[in-house]
C-alpha cells in the first residue's frame, strides 16, 4: 500500500469516495464515513489497521483474503459496500448528529432503490445515531427498510477493542448465515 505524508492525508479530508455497490446484493455493509486513509486511495476499510477485510474473510464471506483496492470483487459475491456519512474525516467523532441523521435519511432511500437482502451497518453507536434507535445492540433489528433486513456489527476499526477479530467474524458469521437462509 502506498505510504501517504500527513499533508496529503489531510488533502483527502470532506472527499468522497464511490460506493461499491449493485441492485439486489445479498449483503450491502454500511461503514460510518470513510477515514482519510480511505479518501486517500478511493478504497473502502483502507486504514492498515481495520479489520473489515480480514474479518470478511475470517467470518465466509469471501473464499480469500481481498486487499481493499480489490473492492469491486466484492460485487461478485453479492455484497456492496457503503457509507453513512460520504464525507471523509480523521475521526467519526468530527460529525455532527445532523450528519448522522441524514446520513440515515440518505441511506434508506439508498437501500430502498437498491434492494439488498440485508443491510449491515458497522458500528452500534454510528447505528444508533443514523436511526435514532438508542437502544440497538450489535445483531439483528427490528427495523426493516422495505424488504431489507438490518443488522448491526462492531465496528472493525482498530480502535474498537471490545471486539477482535475472531469474535468479530464470528458476528459476520452469524450474519452470513442468515443471509444464506434468506
Amino acid at each position: 500500500m502506498a505510504r501517504f505524508t500527513a499533508e496529503q492525508l489531510e488533502a483527502a479530508r470532506d472527499r468522497l469516495v464511490p460506493d461499491v455497490v449493485a441492485d439486489g446484493l445479498h449483503v450491502l455493509f454500511c461503514g460510518i464515513n470513510p477515514g482519510l486513509m480511505t479518501a486517500a486511495t478511493g478504497h473502502h476499510f483502507a486504514r492498515p489497521g481495520n479489520r473489515f477485510w480480514p474479518v470478511l474473510h475470517l467470518s465466509g464471506f469471501t473464499p480469500r483474503l481481498l486487499k481493499p483496492s480489490e473492492q469491486g470483487e466484492l460485487l461478485s459475491y453479492g455484497l456492496g459496500i457503503t457509507n453513512v456519512v460520504a464525507r471523509a474525516t480523521a475521526r467519526a467523532d468530527e460529525l455532527s448528529a445532523e450528519e448522522y441523521r441524514e446520513g440515515g435519511r440518505l441511506l434508506a432511500t439508498k437501500v430502498a432503490r437498491l434492494r439488498p437482502r440485508w443491510l449491515a451497518v458497522v458500528g452500534v453507536t454510528a447505528y444508533r445515531a443514523a436511526f435514532d434507535d438508542r437502544k440497538a445492540q450489535v445483531g439483528p433489528q427490528e427495523r426493516t427498510i422495505g424488504d431489507t433486513r438490518v443488522w448491526v456489527l462492531p465496528n472493525p476499526s482498530g480502535l474498537n477493542a471490545h471486539w477482535t477479530a475472531a469474535t468479530m467474524a464470528e458476528e459476520f458469521g452469524r450474519l452470513r448465515a442468515a443471509a444464506a437462509e434468506a
